[in-house]
This record gives C-alpha cells, sequence and structure tokens, in this order.
C-alpha cells in the first residue's frame, strides 16, 4: 500500500482484474461474508445463548448505529490516511470484531463486538460510497452498481448456502461459523492490499465537512432511509425468530432466497435506473415498503402463518436493493469535489433515527408488535413525499423541483 498513486488515466494498462472497478468488486464481496454472516446468525444467537427481548435487542442496535452517526469522522481520518487504505483497514476490523463474536456470549459482549465491528462496517460503507461515486462514470454508474449489489448479494448467497448446508450435517456451532466468515474477510482484504496499486481520485476531495443547502433534498431522503432500514433490520428479522420460532437454518434458508434473487434482478435493477430515472424507482421503492409494512402489521392483526411473512421478508429486501438509486441521485447533483466529505455527513444524517429508534421501539414492541410496522408505514410515506420533489432529469442547479424557481449563483 505504500505504491506511488496511479490516476485512474492509467489504468487501462493494467490487467482487467487489478483496475478500479474489480477492486470494488472484490470489496463489495469482502464485506457480506462478515456482516451477513452475522446477520444471519444473530437473532438466533441472542436469543439462544444470552437470552435476549425486545429491549435488549433493541438496545444493541442502538450500540450497533452509533458508529454511523460518528461517520462523519471519516473527514478527520481522510486528513492522514487515504481512502482506499482505510476502505480496506475499516473491513479487516469488521472481520476481526465479527470472527470473535462467539467469544463474548454476554450482553456486555456482544455489545462490545458489535461496536467495534460496527465502526469497520459503517467507515467501510461510508468510504466504498464515496469510492464507487469517484471511480465510476455517470453514464455507467446505474449499471455498474446494479453489478456490485449483485457481487455483494452473490458473496451473502454464498455465506447462507454454507451455513444452510453444513449446519447441521456438520454439527457446526456459532463460534466456528464466526470465525470462517471474519478470517476470509480478513484474508481478501489481505490480497487487496497486496495486489492492487493506489488509484488517485480523479477530483481532489474537500477535506472539511461540506453542508450545502442544494443537497437539502438528498439529506431529508438520507434520513428517512435511515429511519425506515431499522424497521427492517431490527425487527422484521427478529419477528421471524420470535413470532414463527424459525432456527437457524430455516432463517439462513430464507435469507439465501432473498440474495438469490437480489443477485439475479440486481443487473436489472440497475438497467431500469438508468432508463426511468432516480424519481420513478424510488417512488416505486416507497410505496411497495408501505405495503409491506402495513402487511407485516395484518400478520398480528389476522393471523396471517410463517409462508406470508417469508414472502413479506422477501419483497422488504427486494425494496431495500432498489436504495442505490439515492446514491446516483448525488452522483449527479453533486461537485465532484464534495463526494468524500458528504458521504459522511451523508451517513451521519442516515443513522440519526438509528441511535435513537431501536430502542425506543424495543419497548414499544413489547407492547404492540404491531404499531411498530404502521409507524414504519408511516416513513415510507413520507419518504414517497419527499421523492415525488425530484426532478426527471436532476443534476447541478437541478437538484429539486423548485431549483429553477430560485436564484442561481453567478458562474
Amino acid at each position: 500500500m505504500l505504491r506511488a498513486p496511479m490516476s485512474l488515466a492509467e489504468v487501462h494498462d493494467l490487467p482487467a482484474w487489478r483496475r478500479p472497478e474489480a477492486l470494488l468488486y472484490l470489496m463489495a464481496a469482502a464485506m457480506p461474508l462478515s456482516f451477513a454472516t452475522w446477520s444471519a446468525l444473530l437473532n438466533n444467537f441472542v436469543i439462544e445463548v444470552a437470552a435476549f427481548t425486545g429491549r435488549e435487542i433493541g438496545w444493541l442496535h442502538t450500540v450497533r448505529e452509533i458508529p454511523g452517526f460518528l461517520a462523519i469522522g471519516v473527514i478527520l481520518i481522510l486528513l492522514v490516511m487515504r481512502e482506499q487504505v482505510l476502505a480496506l483497514v475499516a473491513l479487516a476490523l469488521l472481520g476481526a470484531a465479527s470472527g470473535v463474536t462467539a467469544w463474548f456470549p454476554s450482553f456486555t459482549g456482544i455489545l462490545v463486538c458489535t461496536l467495534l465491528s460496527s465502526i469497520g462496517f459503517h467507515y467501510f460503507e461510508t468510504v466504498n460510497q464515496s469510492l464507487q461515486l469517484q471511480w465510476i462514470d455517470k453514464d455507467r454508474a446505474p449499471i455498474l452498481l446494479g453489478r456490485i449489489m449483485a457481487v455483494g448479494a452473490g458473496a451473502s448467497l454464498a455465506a447462507y448456502g454454507a451455513i444452510v448446508a453444513l449446519w447441521e450435517a456438520l454439527g457446526l456451532d456459532y463460534n466456528t461459523v464466526y470465525l470462517a466468515s471474519g478470517g476470509l474477510t480478513l484474508a481478501i482484504v489481505l490480497v487487496a492490499a497486496l495486489a492492487y496499486p493506489q488509484f488517485e481520485n480523479p477530483h481532489p476531495q474537500h477535506k472539511h465537512m461540506v453542508l450545502r443547502r442544494r443537497y437539502w433534498l438528498y439529506y431529508a431522503l438520507q434520513f428517512m432511509a435511515g429511519a425506515r432500514r431499522q424497521i427492517f433490520v431490527v425487527f422484521a428479522g427478529f419477528m421471524m425468530v420470535e413470532r414463527f420460532g424459525m432456527k437457524v437454518g430455516e432463517m439462513t434458508a430464507l435469507l439465501l432466497v432473498n440474495y438469490l434473487i437480489n443477485m439475479a434482478i440486481a443487473p436489472a435493477m440497475g438497467r431500469a435506473l438508468g432508463r426511468y430515472g432516480e424519481r420513478n424507482v424510488m417512488g416505486f421503492e416507497y410505496v411497495g415498503l408501505t405495503l409491506v409494512f402495513l402487511a407485516y402489521g395484518g400478520l398480528y392483526w389476522f393471523g396471517w402463518g410463517i409462508v406470508v411473512a417469508g414472502g413479506l421478508y422477501i419483497l422488504d429486501q427486494l425494496f431495500f436493493a432498489l436504495s442505490f438509486a439515492l446514491r446516483t441521485y448525488f452522483q449527479k447533483i453533486a461537485d465532484p469535489r464534495d463526494i468524500a466529505p458528504t458521504a459522511a455527513v451523508a451517513f451521519t444524517i442516515n443513522h440519526i433515527a438509528a441511535v435513537f429508534l431501536p430502542a425506543a421501539l424495543g419497548y414499544l414492541w413489547a407492547r404492540s408488535p404491531d404499531h411498530v410496522f404502521v409507524l414504519g408505514a408511516g416513513m415510507a410515506l413520507v419518504a414517497f413525499g419527499l421523492i415525488c420533489l425530484i426532478p426527471r432529469h436532476p443534476a447541478p442547479g437541478n437538484e429539486t423541483l423548485f431549483s429553477r424557481a430560485l436564484p442561481q449563483p453567478a458562474e
């Protein structure tokens, strides 16, 4: 990692597997090996080993989201470390902390491991999204981001498939699986550090916090995306285990189906984004999410069974996969020099709700789980209203439907 930086204009002299796009694919595969495994086992692990209830799982996810709220600290780290290096360091922390999770099967121990792995995950995601927007041309972004998502889904699929196939056949335990997944992430980080040159970003990034009034809609959508995500990440999976008693193999099989579908259709999602634009794609996403959240409530109101619950869980994840449309919206409206600092700011905004919602909703869950999903439907409707403000062709100076009516700064 100490080699002289290589400009993106020179990368065509490299073999395809050593170019920036290939590195993005490799990192996209490395992250889910740890994170997807941790997520797949988490609800069963904390219920079976640590006897968690809705209150403890709420606090766990609140702690997990604190590093996301503090992602703005990436700006300070980038004063002394290149983005590419930080991405790999963060990936290594994610792999190491996830790998030792089962060594500390207490509430405090799980919280500490979760906090460390979350620092790695959120700092990696912050920098990774910045690198994607800097290394990929705007015209190719929807298709390539769809492919990158498909690679991540494929890595998750491999992790889930291994758990489903081997958990009972080999009598695996939580410690073995966590160590294996974390170790694979660390191995990929080592390859990425040794095999790839340092790539020089085409536009020097601002090294200070960037908050611009013309990005206000992007900030608002980030906030709503963070709030909506908590309903799925924290409570949808927990419901499948608590209400329907799903075992490790069953829960992982559901996630496997989820990612198999994602891997197959993510490139098509990218093509749809390029054809129909961010407003239409995100509008479709949030209308679908509103209906899914209301149907989650129906599981409690009408006593629907596990088949319906599993179908809703898959639909929820599919709609979540469309979230990269928000990234391309920002790429179209942003000053290229703002990408890295704004990625950090956006991650912090995205996690404002994440810091307090899991714990607060954990108490609501203990009394009325269906009300949590009704609240999620309301969040999705608010986000849909904001999405309607996105113009058909967003660009600098045309960030929202109101932009053309506002005075623009002189060039």
